[in-house]
């Protein structure tokens, strides 16, 4: 479906530059882009091999397991079958642990090894587990306690206090992560109990 969507939006952007003038303002994003397609491989790249070795680090030195058992009261009530203190777990507490600091991007190569993890114990590995689905909600919509990407992009562009939005971002990124958690929730319920209503529904027009 992607595939159609970037496929007419191209296509699209091409008869629009022909109709209003703009070939060479085209082609100029064109190049442009690509460059810094390049590059924001480069630096994802870095930072995921970067996070990828701290992680390990974590994993040896034994802080993986200790942020695990401080966030397990929290995994018992959103997760069904992320065991108690496994390896799962301790990806799951370092991807959460960097999007509450506000680092997105070092908390991308920690969510997919969680999720590759989480895949290796999927019984049913073309549907994704309810744990699963909470998971990539919660990094959709991750809380950030100090917001340290848009601090810094604020700063580079001649903020007085990249840190005042704080409050604003507290609350916002809660809000949109209990939302999220709920809906998942709720969703989860009604799929798996629709077989069981079905069967139910079989059951009272065959009397």
């Amino acid at each position: 479906m992607m595939n159609y969507i970037w496929g007419g939006m191209i296509v699209f952007s091409f008869i629009a530059a022909i109709f209003s003038g703009n070939m060479q303002s085209l082609s100029d994003s064109v190049v442009n882009s690509g460059q810094d397609a390049i590059s924001l491989v480069i630096k994802l790249t870095g930072m995921m091999c970067l996070w990828g070795g701290i992680m390990k680090i974590a994993e040896k030195s034994g802080l993986t397991r200790v942020i695990s058992r401080f966030l397990s009261p929290l995994f018992s009530k959103l997760y069904k079958n992320v065991g108690r203190g496994s390896k799962t777990a301790e990806a799951m507490s370092m991807n959460i642990t960097a999007n509450l600091l506000g680092l997105g991007n070092a908390a991308t190569p920690l969510g997919l090894e969680a999720m590759r993890r989480m895949q290796e114990e999927n019984p049913d590995k073309t549907t994704a587990t309810e744990d699963m689905i909470v998971f990539v909600v919660m990094n959709s919509a991750a809380m950030r306690l100090i917001p340290t990407t848009v601090a810094t992009l604020r700063t580079q562009f001649g903020s007085a206090s990249p840190m005042e939005i704080m409050p604003a971002t507290w609350l916002s990124t809660a809000m949109s992560l209990l939302a999220g958690v709920i809906t998942a929730k709720i969703f989860s319920k009604l799929l798996n109990n629709k077989p069981r209503r079905v069967i139910a529904l079989k059951r009272g027009f065959s009397k």
